[in-house]
């Protein structure tokens, strides 16, 4: 362990800026998280159906504050995109070529996703498995694709948006929750804000590549202005303080993004921005940053295939005979809370087959440059790891 540490910390280039990986890392495992701990699988009846200890335990709403962490991955997206696509300007590289590098590193992953769940799905209706259930399973495998569908369509955007202001699409934002809300608008309106929601960390980590962001100042204002009228949207005007949907809700902050799940997002920025600091200095020391750098490069695998993992050891559970707490009952209460935590670890091995199964697919076919392997497929990332 010493000398992969020794090899990954070697291979890093000086110029490196490990506190905006560390941002990335702590995004997707505040996503994997979030989802362990918010989202059950109640065995009742012989079907399996999902539900949420905030239903049950509206006292747990802060956890989803916590672990609604993604408007800083898009924020750290829209940072790394649009350096990127200038470094691959300056390189002569065409629009094309570039987004087809930029791209390639999620489509493979996504694809054996939907491979392995099309066979699971139809193994599972010909062995009796309820229609119900299985809705129930492809949903909590394939909601998540959502993200990805937008971070995609984001990226091929960024030639467009890298110099917009984050304030347009947060205008947006405001007008279609106004109409929304406020004159009694369709709902199908709610859906222009999946784009222009997520625009604004977007947008922000645009200006963040471009020289902007870089006092603390900024951070504190994004810090406290987002959450002071995140606050007051929460107070006063009708929106839950749940930063993720929860069932039986009549709204839901995140599905599609409301005009709170924005402001709240400015705050994550905000604090992620003031974090940089002493993620950095942490990360001088070699053991922190080989483990960011090991979820780095394996992030699309764990963010893919975590819920696969907690679905698999619920499954397995099933074979008890019995519905055992934390796994397979409801979220009502204390004694679900300290049996689901004791179950952490087993999703993490879990997840640790699945990594060890599928994340080959994340990683391009590596080409030797010197001293170190750079993956193809992930411009502006080199693996951590020196060629033998």
């Amino acid at each position: 362990m010493r000398d992969l540490v020794h090899r990954i910390d070697s291979a890093t280039p000086p110029g490196r800026d490990r506190a905006v990986d560390a941002l990335r890392a702590l995004a997707i495992l505040g996503v994997v998280l979030g989802h362990w701990l918010v989202t059950a699988l109640v065995a009742d009846s012989g079907t399996v159906r999902a539900a949420s200890p905030l239903q049950y335990m509206p006292q747990l709403t802060p956890v989803s504050w916590m672990f609604q962490t993604l408007a800083v991955f898009f924020l750290v997206g829209g940072l790394v995109g649009a350096k990127s696509y200038a470094a691959g300007r300056a390189r002569g590289a065409t629009y094309g070529q570039w987004l087809g590098a930029r791209t390639a590193r999620l489509s493979r992953p996504v694809a054996a996703v939907l491979v392995v769940w099309a066979v699971a799905a139809g193994v599972m209706t010909a062995s009796g498995a309820g229609v119900e259930t299985v809705r129930v399973l492809l949903k909590l495998v394939l909601s998540p694709l959502w993200f990805l569908l937008v971070f995609a369509a984001l990226t091929a955007a960024t030639p467009l948006v890298a110099k917009l202001h984050p304030l347009w699409p947060l205008a947006v934002v405001l007008h279609i929750d106004l109409v929304r809300f406020g004159l009694g608008g369709p709902a199908w309106l709610g859906w222009i804000n999946v784009a222009a929601g997520w625009l604004v960390p977007y947008c922000l980590g645009a200006a963040w590549a471009r020289g902007g962001l870089r006092s603390r100042p900024t951070g504190w204002v994004l810090l406290a202005g987002g959450a002071a009228a995140t606050a007051l949207l929460v107070l006063f005007a009708g929106y839950p303080a749940s930063m993720v949907g929860v069932p039986g809700a009549g709204i839901s902050n995140l599905n599609p993004p409301t005009l709170a799940a924005v402001t709240f997002g400015l705050a994550q920025c905000g604090a992620a921005l003031l974090l940089l600091g002493p993620l950095g200095r942490a990360l001088r020391r070699p053991a922190a940053w080989a483990a960011v750098a090991l979820v780095n490069l394996s992030a699309m695998t764990v963010f893919l295939w975590h819920q696969t993992a907690m679905m698999a050891v619920t499954a397995t559970g099933l074979l008890a005979g019995g519905a055992l707490p934390g796994l397979h009952t409801v979220p009502d209460g204390s004694g679900w809370i300290l049996a689901r935590l004791a179950w952490l670890p087993v999703f993490v091995a879990a997840l640790l087959v699945c990594w060890a199964a599928f994340h080959t697919y994340e990683q391009g076919r590596p080409r030797t440059s010197g001293s170190r392997v750079v993956r193809e497929g992930h411009p502006g990332r080199e693996a951590a790891v020196p060629s033998a």
